[in-house]
């Protein structure tokens, strides 16, 4: 029995389906919302982007945790699957109710009228994906993450198609809550037709305490975690207009593409399979450190390559209507830039059982953005003031992060901060590079666009071998496995 090549071989299966999701499933959306930007208006937008903090919440108290601990959980019985199927499928309903009551409340609150119809009719979401939740973490618990990709971009296509049918017609912002009503059925269909997997008639108490016991305390930090990523939504919607709203949650989602998705991307497979070797010290330590490397030698050059590029890419991509959220997706750029690796630092908690410093940490991170949010709306910053409190918040998160996660894994932040510090450079000075370069070109956007991305690919590959970077080896050894496996 030899458990690293095993473990080897699953964790580049899992990225390699999960990366295919990733560009596949967001590849697709990303096509629709370039579609649908074009044929809308960014009021419109905005009007889904007072409504989005109340969905993400209410998604976040459905699961309830339960994910995670059904994941974590080394031999989850059928017993602990219906218990935690039930649970969610009551507290989707309860939670529609509240906010189908709620709804001319906030109405109110953003004084717009067409809310009122909006959120009853988008919170159906909340219930069809309860259906889900079971599933998806059946496939994830697996590693199994071919079934997946092909649900999401099947999903993905068939809402795709449905949206842009209903804004061609002139259905304006009903478009995009018919497109997430439409991918939240298909999605919640496929995944329970793709498991095969029924509730069986029983709700076990035992398993509802020892699941919950785990984790209510992800809930918790995973709603103050919620509520202050769509905080933005919240502020902006109520303070500004609804055209400028628009132009956040179109930087806010365009800028997200990358960092959050590619972390997500990378936390659910290294999840699973970092739980599996949780007893294993040095091999988990090691491990840890390799990913974290890895993570930011991708996302790093990407996130400042996209603020470097911001100006063409918007308005090749979104048209001229769209200029004014230039500065906001380039601030948000960099702000997702570490991202993952605070993402990473949280999951190793998961991972070692810590959910009661996971919320700790949540509570912390999240006390300091309130202060910055408040001097950033009293001395009247505007949009652009909140979005760089945000960039000044993820410092001081990855510190404290480090700081915790330290104990449960010996990976202090003074090594991190050595680990990460070639390539962070490296990815500003390709940035400040191809910023430079683009401002000497006097072409179309499109050819623009394409030298400024060619420029700065050769700019990274090639600093990156001066100053020694061992990760652009690894990044080789890792795509050759599934170069073959392609053949």
């Amino acid at each position: 029995m030899e458990p690293k090549p095993s473990l080897k071989k699953k964790t580049i299966g899992g990225l390699f389906w999960s990366f295919g999701d990733l560009i596949g499933n967001q590849g697709i959306q990303f096509l629709i919302q370039i579609i649908l930007a074009r044929l809308l208006l960014p009021e419109h937008f905005g009007l889904i982007g007072m409504i989005l903090v109340f969905i993400a919440l209410s998604n976040s108290l459905v699961d309830s945790g339960f994910t995670q601990a059904l994941i974590r959980e080394r031999n989850a019985s059928q017993a602990d699957y219906s218990t935690v199927f039930y649970f969610n499928l009551f507290v989707s309903l309860l939670i529609y109710g509240v906010l189908f009551v709620a709804a001319p409340g906030i109405s109110r609150f953003f004084a717009e009228p067409q809310l009122v119809s909006l959120v009853r009719v988008l919170s159906i979401g909340i219930v069809i994906n309860a259906f889900a939740v079971i599933p998806k973490a059946m496939f994830a618990k697996e590693v199994n993450f071919k079934a997946q990709a092909k649900v999401n971009l099947t999903a993905s296509i068939l809402s795709g198609i449905i949206a842009v049918g209903l804004a061609v017609t002139g259905y304006g912002v009903w478009s995009l809550v018919l497109r997430q009503l439409s991918m939240n059925a298909i999605q919640s269909l496929l995944f329970t037709l793709s498991k095969k997997w029924i509730p069986s008639l029983v709700f076990s108490i035992a398993s509802f305490k020892r699941l919950f016991g785990f984790g209510w305390k992800l809930l918790v930090s995973g709603l103050i975690d919620t509520f202050y990523t769509n905080v933005y939504f919240l502020i902006i919607g109520r303070q500004y207009s609804a055209s400028q709203l628009g132009y956040y949650t179109n930087a806010s989602r365009f800028s997200e593409i990358v960092s959050q998705n590619l972390a997500a991307t990378i936390l659910r497979v290294t999840y699973p399979v970092l739980s599996s070797i949780q007893d294993e010290h040095e091999r988990l330590k090691q491990s840890y450190k390799n990913i974290t490397k890895l993570t930011a030698f991708l996302i790093f050059p990407v996130m400042v390559g996209m603020a470097a590029v911001g100006e063409p890419l918007v308005l090749l991509v979104f048209g001229e209507k769209w200029l004014p959220m230039v500065p906001y997706f380039q601030l948000l750029s960099i702000a997702g830039m570490l991202y993952p690796i605070l993402a990473l630092d949280l999951s190793i908690l998961q991972v070692k059982g810590r959910s009661d410093l996971y919320l700790l940490l949540e509570i912390i991170n999240k006390i300091s953005l309130t202060i910055l949010l408040v001097l950033a709306i009293w001395l009247e910053l505007g949009v652009i003031g909140l979005i760089a409190a945000a960039i000044l918040n993820t410092y001081l998160e990855f510190f404290v992060n480090s700081h915790f996660s330290k104990r449960e894994v010996a990976y202090p932040a003074a090594e991190k901060v050595r680990d990460l510090l070639p390539v962070y450079v490296v990815s500003f000075l390709m940035g400040g590079a191809v910023l430079m370069f683009g401002t000497l070109l006097e072409t179309s956007l499109l050819l623009q666009l394409l030298l400024q991305i060619s420029a700065g690919i050769l700019f990274y590959i090639a600093a990156c071998r001066i100053a020694g970077i061992t990760e652009l080896k690894t990044v080789y050894k890792l795509i050759l496995p599934i170069l073959n496996k392609i053949k």
